[in-house]
This record gives C-alpha cells, structure tokens and sequence, in this order.
C-alpha cells in the first residue's frame, strides 16, 4: 500500500513539473488613450463612468467657455468699426480717382488749346500740379487702407482663434471604447492638458509576449499565431492571433515568466493582436504557440 502511495506521489509531482509545450509566455494589455482637458477653466459637465462604452466623436465634457465668448464679442465689434473705416477709406480713394479723372480731361483740354493758342502755360502748369497732388493724396490714401485691412485680418485671426479655443473646450470622445479609469468630476477647475479620463476599445486584446533570440528569426510581422488562456483550473481555450510588433531591442525576460530558465535569459518583446469578445480582461496571462 505505502509502495502505490509513493508511485501515485512520483506521478503528481512528474506532472506538476512537466514544462508546458507554449513556445512563449505574456500578459494581455490593450492600446489606451488618456483624453485630457485641451482648454483651462471650470469643468461644466463629464458624462463619463469607468465601465461605460462611449461611440467615437460623442461629445463628453464641456469646460466653461463664457470669457472666450465675451471676448469673441468685443473682437467682433472691433471688427465691424474696422469694417466701417474701411469703406470709408475705399469711398474717399473713389472721389480722388474722379477728381483725378476730370484734372486729366482739363489738362487734355488745355493741351489741345495751347496747339491753337487759346491757353497760357499757367493754365497747363496748374492742371498738371494738381493731378500731381491728386496723386500723391491717392498713394497717402491707399497706405491708409492697407494698414485698415492689415488691422481688420489680425482682428479675423483672434476670433479664429478665440473659435478654435471654444471648440477645443468641448470635448469628443476620439474613439469607440470602454473607459477605463475617471480622473476627474463635474465643478473642477482644469488646468491645460489635465487627464479627464482613459479609455481602450476591447473589441481587440494584445498579448505582450516574450520570444528568445532562438525564436526571433522565426517570428514575423502579420504571422498567425495560437494564443491559449485559462478556461478553468484544468482546462484551456485556444485563439487565433496575429502578430502586430517586435521589439527591436532585446531585454530581460519579465518576471511574469514563470520558469527559472528563460527568466535569465535575454528575450525580445512581441504582441499580438487577438479578437475579444469580452472574456479576455486587461492582466489576464496567455500563452503563444506558433504555427
């Protein structure tokens, strides 16, 4: 009896130390943004809570846009004054041009009837002074109204840039995903760049995996693997997965790995991009076999 005892102990220890055939070993992990405040002020609303699924571009948050719409508006009234001067410019440059349009008929006039000496030469010297002086008026008015509209496109920028800072404080969701973690509350004050919340699509789980030097000429980009999780305490499920990155630098092996031989050796990230339908979770282990 103490022989078969001593038998069956050999057998479980044999099978508790019987090395797994995975080709290699890793953690699941998934691409997270983190989406932070692009505007400063009091945060309004954030309609936003870990575990919630959010569609890509629905607006989430709102940060408190009231000064920049004030200031929006005194640019746009400055921008109607600078309006009105200018047509007033544009107006006094159209009167020169006709006054100097009735000095170039008289002095055509007098030309012809200096030919038939009916007009003095004072008579063409004044006309040709005063088209001179018309002239002079025109280049002094035009300067004026190019500093107008250089006035009136700086004004233009601002409010552009006072609408691109209203739009920044609306914040969409970029993509369709899960949210993670909450970092903030409705009624706070944010600052430029201030994490609101982190959010992944799960609908794809990457595991990140580690391959020996050995391995890495086999290992390509785009290749199909087989991923295996836990199904329970005795059994597996396997997937399909492709890998998407190598790393291009070698490193110790993690201690996530769990055999003393390949903990001591020098090991090549790599991951691999595996369709979830829910049961894989952020952590959870995983193993590779390669086809």
């Amino acid at each position: 009896m103490t022989r078969v005892f001593l038998v069956a102990c050999l057998i479980m220890a044999g099978c508790q130390n019987k090395p797994s055939n995975a080709d290699a070993f890793g953690n699941f992990e998934s691409e997270e943004i983190t989406v932070s405040s692009e505007a400063p002020g009091k945060l309004l609303f954030l309609n936003v809570e870990e575990g919630q699924e959010i569609p890509a571009r629905a607006r989430v948050a709102c940060v408190d846009t009231i000064q920049l719409s004030l200031k929006r508006e005194q640019l746009l009234a400055a921008k109607r004054q600078v309006k009105s001067r200018s047509a007033n410019v544009i107006s006094q440059i159209e009167v020169t041009k006709e006054q100097k349009r009735v000095a170039e008929n008289d002095l055509r006039r007098i030309q012809d009837l200096i030919k038939a000496d009916a007009a003095t030469q004072k008579q063409l010297d004044d006309v040709s002074g005063q088209i001179r002086v018309l002239e002079k008026q025109m280049d002094a008015i035009e300067s004026q109204n190019s500093a107008v509209v250089a006035e009136y496109e700086t004004i233009d920028t601002q409010i552009r840039q006072i609408n691109d800072q209203i739009e920044k404080s609306i914040i969409t969701n970029p993509i369709r995903g899960t949210v993670l973690l909450k970092f903030a509350q409705s009624g706070e004050i944010v600052s430029f760049g201030k994490p609101l919340y982190r959010i992944a699509n799960l609908d794809s789980m990457y595991l990140r995996a580690y391959i020996s030097g050995d391995q890495l000429p086999g290992v390509r980009i785009g290749q199909s693997v087989e991923v295996i999780l836990d199904l329970n305490k005795t059994g597996n499920q396997t997937r399909s997965g492709q890998v998407t990155w190598i790393s291009s630098r070698a490193e110790f092996t993690p201690k996530i790995i769990q055999t003393k031989e390949e903990r001591v050796n020098m090991v090549y990230a790599i991951k691999i991009r595996v369709p979830n339908d829910g049961a894989i979770k952020i952590g959870m282990p995983g193993e590779v076999k390669f086809k």
